[in-house]
């Protein structure tokens, strides 16, 4: 009997899917590569939102997904139009802080940085600091920041610790304990601060509490900063500025109204602290760039096996912007490439929608696959959380998100991470992937970094979507040595966000193959599995799980 390939591969693949085995062989290590060399390139220019570099790396992943069979995600397009606000802080601004004895001056990117979301070329702020500790209000721990009339922060700045208060022996547990909870991000503090009426905030930087360098924040903050465009009926509260400062400048500002930041900070890591009027008054005139434009998110689709279940879809994301062009290094280098950050995704979830768009449909799984794309991860998950509040599909019909963004090319390892796998029924899935492959399903590895709220998984979380996004382990087999160990050692203190984040030959397309594996092995049986995962009913995100189902 003559056996077609098509027959062949079909039975390939039936057996696959029965038995959770590996599907390492569908990648193609070589274009896993490739990919990543192309979107690192220099004349992709850092792959900025609304830049020319920027369209050329989302056109070229349009391109990508059309050659592997991938069908538009938005109709007949690929794209999903994000529209931007961007804003480059003037980098002669300066800060002025005033007190009964003298006034002292900090500098732009070397002591502070700011930017605003008023949206406007020029804002100036010209108000009383007040001391508010870590800036929390959560009625969960029972803390409250904020005390006292909401009348006494309006139109205030406030300064304010990044992180969680730590926990005590007494409270142990406390916000989390080692993990740090979504109160403790930046992100929480300017919402939180915006909500009470402050005109800016201040938030005082250390590498311990904020988990990486002044130097993230410099490159980082010290370029174009992007937002969501406002509607003219939006009425979400908003800050005229926001600002980062060395904790050395923080220490100075309040040394000159007599206070100390080792007290300060002490007394707000207790229960029943209030805020402190320092008797400061800060002054900040900040003029910026100002442009509006359109960045897309790109989105591609393959359609499930199932006729009844193939309305229901599984979403693969990446982010494919990176930080652009910027301040240049010691090197001279001003194009922040991002391979690891986030090439290293993209790469992986093309591949991952290559594999499924090659399956035969008889045998493909049940439910389809969305592929996402967002824009503007780096300037606050802009393009996942645009996505999130204008589905393409019906968040009711989102079976759940497996977000990767940064790929390990290091080496094969024995163990890997799947942040937010516990709040949710994806935790069976993700266990059962685990150990059909013999390895360690291990929990944060660095809870106290907050991973968890730094990708484009955590808005799909927000609006109640079980996600999770995929961090490779720390056990490599064998051990890195040489260039691949020196690189891993240092990535955090020299490569994050740095122009030196870029493609290296020695990178090795075996570990890349077996993270993306992981990734599409869980989204399979997502698909397959007989009723939608959720959010369980102990976690944070289960209210919202049950609005997008139409539950009460």
């Amino acid at each position: 009997m003559r056996v077609t390939s098509s027959v062949l591969l079909a039975c390939i693949f039936t057996v696959s899917l029965a038995f959770g085995q590996d599907r390492s062989t569908s990648f193609d290590g070589a274009r896993l590569l490739e990919r990543v060399k192309r979107l690192s390139a220099d004349d992709f220019e850092g792959r900025g939102p609304g830049t020319d570099g920027g369209k050329r790396a989302a056109q070229y992943i349009a391109d990508e997904m059309k050659a592997a069979g991938v069908k538009p995600g938005n109709g007949k397009i690929y794209f999903q139009n994000v529209k931007l606000v961007g804003v480059k802080a003037d980098p002669n601004t300066s800060l002025e802080v005033s007190g009964a004895a003298r006034t002292s001056y900090y500098k732009f990117a070397d002591e502070f940085v700011a930017t605003t979301s008023a949206q406007t070329a020029e804002v100036s702020v010209d108000s009383e600091l007040i001391f508010v500790g870590y800036g929390i209000n959560a009625p969960l721990y029972n803390w409250n920041d904020y005390s006292g009339s909401p009348d006494n922060y309006k139109g205030k700045i406030v300064m304010i610790l990044v992180n969680d208060p730590p926990a005590t022996e007494g409270e142990p547990n406390l916000f989390g304990g080692k993990v740090l909870t979504y109160y403790g991000r930046w992100t929480y503090k300017f919402e939180e601060a915006a909500r009470r009426g402050a005109a800016g905030v201040i938030l005082v930087h250390t590498t311990e509490s904020a988990g990486y360098g002044w130097n993230v924040v410099r490159t980082s903050n010290g370029n174009w900063r992007y937002e969501i465009a406002r509607t003219a009926d939006d009425t979400t509260p908003f800050l005229k500025f926001k600002s980062w400062v060395t904790f050395d400048a923080a220490r100075k500002m309040l040394a000159s109204a007599n206070l100390s930041i080792k007290d300060l900070t002490a007394a707000a890591q207790r229960r029943g602290f209030k805020p402190v009027k320092t008797g400061l008054k800060v002054r900040l005139d900040l003029k910026s760039e100002i442009k509006t434009f359109d960045s897309p998110n790109v989105v591609g689709t393959v359609e499930g096996g199932d006729k009844k279940l193939k309305s229901e879809y599984v979403i693969y994301s990446a982010h494919w912007d990176h930080l652009g062009i910027g301040e240049p290094d010691a090197r001279g280098d001003k194009i922040y490439n991002g391979a690891y950050d986030n090439a290293s995704g993209v790469a992986a979830v093309i591949g991952i929608a290559e594999v499924l768009a090659k399956m035969p449909k008889k045998i493909r799984p049940k439910r389809s696959s969305l592929f996402l794309f967002p824009t503007a991860e780096e300037q606050g998950l802009l393009g996942a959380e645009y996505y999130s509040h204008n589905p393409l599909v019906p968040l009711a019909k989102t079976a759940g998100n497996v977000n990767i963004d940064g790929v390990n090319f290091y080496g094969k390892v024995s163990d890997f991470s799947a942040l937010g796998a516990e709040r949710s029924t994806m935790e069976t899935i993700v266990n059962e992937v685990a150990k059909e492959r013999g390895l360690a399903l291990k929990g944060d590895l660095l809870p106290e970094q907050g991973y968890f709220f730094r990708s484009d998984h955590f808005p799909f979380a927000k609006v109640g979507v079980p996600a999770i996004s995929l961090r490779y382990g720390e056990i490599f087999v064998p051990p890195l040595t040489g260039e691949a160990a020196a690189f891993k050692r240092d990535y955090q203190a020299k490569h994050y966000h740095q122009p030196s984040d870029e493609y290296r030959d020695w990178w090795d397309s075996s570990a890349m193959i077996q993270n993306a594996e992981l990734g599409l092995a869980i989204g399979i049986k997502l698909a397959n599995t007989t009723s939608l995962p959720r959010y369980k009913d102990t976690d944070e995100f289960a209210a919202a799980d049950k609005k997008r189902m139409g539950v009460k």
